[in-house]
């Protein structure tokens, strides 16, 4: 059976930071699409390849795949993305009408490490099968939570998976759900075995590959160089923590996680006064050993009045990236009678999540009253405390 490999390459990469859409970025001098790339471009059951890229890309593109050694697949000429990985996928099928494979394998861009042995079990289970996804083993339990963050369900990780890239099917009926999810107006899937499934095919799973791992936040990419220089570094785990307290005043809202939270005062601060963030930011730096907030953003300096709090956290996490380190887990608690955490929660953690280039399961965020004593239970100011877990690259005297 003829196969062809999609890449999907057409993405922003905005939680990876700041810089180069991340299948750009270099990795021990290789741009990360080249490697992904080279992967099935040398695999000797991929008959065509072709790559799905942002308009604004071309150039970028031209110069990551300048020096790759076309052995025993054809790279087809590059086709433009839309405004959805869905669309992107679609325009890079309907490419493929011409040569019209018999298998199609879907691949992220941003996952650089797949190896022959997948893209082997990806085209056999195409063959058996209409439609399949590569998936590995779920270790951590799984909540399922309603809407005030109440678990509802906890579902039986045995039969759960954790689903990658390449995901194989039979050219014809992917093309054919495709074509009909964007006739029914529907441009939101994320993931083709989801969309196969919304077009009523049967989608099985085979085993993925634990390395397999996608790109996503800058601490990946320093993983990835890490891996490819096959390092044996030894890492010490610090805990820092951090608390902040500012005293309500006049205003119409306070700051907090990130998140502008409406309320009938403002706090007093030269900054912002986002309290969470402030405590947060001051336990990195305190794993770190590394001063405090007031140390590296002064107050009686007038360019951190009304600063967002933002880039305080995320000049502390850049702090332990530029060491090699790794931020692990942030953990913050809020101490006040109002505003509410609760309404707020998660916009906040996908904050902190999206400022700190980490997992939104790596963000915990809390709340409490003190029982109507101190100045917080007199309602007149709010707290928190906050800890931060890192893992820095152990070093001796």
């Amino acid at each position: 059976m003829s196969v062809a490999a999609l890449i999907v390459a057409a993405g922003r990469g905005s939680r990876a930071g700041e810089g180069l859409p991340k299948q750009y970025r270099m990795l021990q001098g290789q741009p990360v699409l080249a490697r992904t790339l080279s992967a099935f471009l040398d695999h000797p059951r991929i008959d065509q390849t072709i790559v799905v890229i942002h308009p604004d890309d071309r150039e970028l593109y031209k110069a990551a795949t300048g020096g790759l050694h076309l052995s025993s697949a054809a790279l087809l000429p590059c086709v433009d993305g839309g405004e959805t990985r869905q669309d992107s996928v679609r325009n890079g099928l309907e490419a493929l009408t011409a040569s019209a494979p018999q298998i199609v394998l879907i691949h992220d861009a941003a996952r650089p490490f797949i190896r022959p042995q997948l893209i082997d079990r990806a085209v056999d289970a195409a063959q058996r099968w209409d439609a399949a996804v590569p998936g590995t083993p779920v270790t951590d339990t799984i909540k399922i939570v309603g809407e005030r963050s109440e678990v509802v369900s906890t579902p039986d990780r045995a039969r759960l998976r954790a689903v990658q890239t390449p995901q194989a099917f039979r050219f014809p009926p992917l093309l054919k759900a495709h074509r009909e999810a964007a006739a029914a107006g529907l441009h939101a899937f994320t993931d083709d075995g989801a969309l196969a499934e919304w077009a009523g095919l049967p989608v099985h799973v085979f085993d993925g590959d634990p390395g397999n791992v996608k790109l996503t936040h800058p601490a990946d990419f320093q993983e990835a160089e890490r891996r490819l220089r096959g390092d044996t570094m030894s890492y010490v785990t610090r805990l820092g923590t951090g608390f902040d307290v500012h005293a309500f005043g006049e205003g119409d809202h306070v700051w907090l996680g990130g998140i502008k939270v409406p309320h009938d005062r403002g706090a007093i601060a030269h900054s912002d006064g986002d309290v969470i963030l402030h405590a947060l930011t001051d336990a990195v730096l305190g794993a770190l050993a590394d001063g405090d907030i007031g140390t590296h953003f002064p107050p009686s300096d007038p360019q951190w009045r009304g600063a967002s709090s933002d880039r305080f956290l995320a000049h502390a996490v850049n702090l332990v990236r530029e060491r090699g380190g790794i931020v692990d887990h942030l953990d913050a608690t809020l101490l006040c009678e109002k505003p509410r955490l609760g309404p707020h929660r998660d916009a906040m953690r996908r904050r902190i999540a999206e400022i700190a280039g980490l997992r939104l399961d790596q963000v915990s965020l809390k709340a409490t009253t003190t029982e109507k004593l101190g100045f917080t239970g007199r309602s007149e100011g709010l707290a928190a405390q906050a800890a931060a877990t890192v893992r820095l690259p152990e070093t001796h005297p």
